[in-house]
């Protein structure tokens, strides 16, 4: 029994197969065939006495004590984890994941060059890893507040209690349609003739949030700018979108800003931090790449919030 719990790779396979809910699914995150993950799972169960999991026609499950296994070793592990990154804070090295969440869409942005910032990151050391999730503003803030994800990049228009935002650009957005819509060939056109056509609605947005952008009724609804992108190409509907999206086919005639002088609206982009994370070493290291990125600094952003308050 002692030895089994110095084995910590095997325990490390166990937790890799129980997150991913079997073992052909594990296979590329192990790197590993499904026969040596069976024979490394077979070798812990044998040191720690138990079954652990079912697996075969039925499907794959955790036994009641592999659940039980699982929790703990999830909490061993996190510790080992933690002890290894202090050990190399202590000595000076970046080492550890890094989990960053952003939205969809932003890669078309010249504003914020997400490839380049990512690139110089990842040079800073070659023992840091780099889990990049693209989610809802919702879940974005969610997660990082439940330290899912260690810092995320996004508009929210909804601000959580217990984070911390750093407001870092402006995005703006217009309403469009396609060149298969019927306000596309239209010379001119009143506010009153636009909304009688529904919008696509957004997901995350509120009925207020729909109002506020001029529209009451809705066509379609979706959850990535890709997805509305797609829908306003068709043909039947309009949405917003952001201009850096929009450009490319804006450019090739296949899109129309809708009376840009009536219809659009900004969106603040901002890095987001859970209180009291701002310092730990891989937060703080990824933070300074954003403050290098924009030209800010400590100091800039104390300003900045105190003529806000």
């Amino acid at each position: 029994m002692k030895e089994s719990l110095y084995n910590i790779r095997l325990l490390r396979i166990f937790l890799t197969v129980a997150d991913n809910q079997g073992f052909s699914a594990a296979q590329q995150d192990l790197n590993m065939s499904t026969s040596a993950i069976s024979t490394y799972m077979n070798q812990l169960e044998s040191q720690l006495g138990m079954q652990l999991c079912n697996r075969g026609r039925a499907g794959f499950s955790l036994t009641s004590k592999g659940q039980l296994v699982y929790e703990e070793a999830k909490k061993l592990i996190g510790q080992i984890d933690s002890f290894e990154n202090y050990v190399a804070e202590i000595k000076g090295e970046l080492r550890g994941t890094v989990t960053i969440g952003i939205l969809d869409s932003m890669l078309t942005d010249s504003r914020f060059d997400i490839p380049e910032l990512l690139g110089n990151f990842s040079q800073k050391s070659d023992k840091i890893h780099v889990n990049l999730k693209i989610l809802s503003p919702f879940e974005l803030q969610k997660e990082v507040l439940e330290g899912k994800i260690d810092l995320a990049i996004g508009s929210l228009p909804t601000k959580m209690s217990g984070l911390k935002y750093v407001p870092l650009y402006i995005e703006q957005h217009w309403l469009y349609c396609s060149n298969r819509h019927p306000l596309y060939a239209l010379k001119s056109t009143s506010i009153e003739k636009v909304t009688e056509h529904a919008l696509i609605k957004r997901g995350y947005w509120s009925n207020s949030e729909g109002m506020r952008h001029g529209f009451t009724q809705y066509s379609a609804t979706i959850d990535t700018m890709e997805a509305e992108l797609i829908l306003i190409l068709s043909g039947n509907y309009i949405g917003y979108l952001p201009d850096h999206l929009a450009k490319n086919w804006e450019d090739e005639g296949r899109l129309l800003r809708i009376m840009p002088d009536n219809f659009g609206y900004t969106a603040e982009f901002s890095l987001i931090i859970k209180n009291g994370r701002s310092r730990e070493s891989l937060i703080q290291a990824f933070k300074e790449e954003i403050y290098h990125a924009f030209g800010l600094t400590e100091k800039l952003i104390k300003s900045r919030n105190s003529v806000d308050h």
